[in-house]
């Protein structure tokens, strides 16, 4: 489960793209924390301490404290806004979170023991279908993944989420296919060969 991080706030008592441009000429990020029927408060962020904890990964599935003078504020960032040309932090918004609330977050999907699928040793192909998924979960319990694992995975095995054993509380937020990925045969391997390789890897 992701750990809750840290992070200090000045609060920003003025809204606006002008007040956003100062902010970013004096090194800082502009945000806001919003939610709980609270509201809105406008921040600013250090920037180089944003730009860490951004491309550190997982930032849209971490908890933080935000101390804005004084006050600790528990959130879950939702949006963030980069330049489109140098990738800098442009503007944060947090979203407040409380004992018991449930969110809605992509959480990447891993892939693993692919070593022990018979089909992929033996030249099959893992066709990704997912590399995340969008799972409502209580905040402070976000899995940092939901880990495949290919052992004994023959050709033509298709892996749905709704199959896997998600942790307790967590349920999948998506609508229709939650298809992950499948185990393809060799595109030069025949139908029939395709199907005696089923049979032998799930033998």
């Amino acid at each position: 489960m992701t750990a809750i991080k840290e992070l200090k706030a000045v609060a920003r008592p003025r809204a606006g793209k002008g007040a956003a441009r100062a902010e970013r000429r004096a090194g800082r990020v502009p945000a806001v924390i919003y939610g709980e029927k609270q509201d809105p408060i406008t921040i600013s962020l250090n920037f180089v301490e944003v730009n860490r904890v951004i491309y550190a990964g997982h930032f849209l599935t971490t908890l933080f404290d935000v101390e804005v003078d004084g006050a600790k504020h528990r959130v879950i960032p939702r949006d963030y806004q980069l330049d489109p040309v140098k990738d800098f932090p442009l503007h944060v918004d947090f979203l407040r979170v409380s004992k018991g609330t449930t969110v809605t977050v992509d959480v990447p999907v891993h892939f693993v023991k692919q070593e022990a699928s018979p089909a992929l040793k033996a030249g099959g192909t893992l066709n990704v279908v997912a590399h995340s998924v969008a799972l409502e979960c209580p905040a402070d319990a976000i899995p940092d993944a939901i880990t495949v694992d290919l052992t004994g995975a023959g050709f033509g095995d298709i892996i749905h989420l709704s199959k896997l054993t998600l942790p307790a509380g967590v349920t999948w937020a998506g609508h229709g296919d939650d298809t992950l990925a499948s185990v393809v045969a060799p595109s030069g391997m025949t139908e029939e060969a395709a199907a005696e390789g089923a049979e032998e890897t799930k033998a």
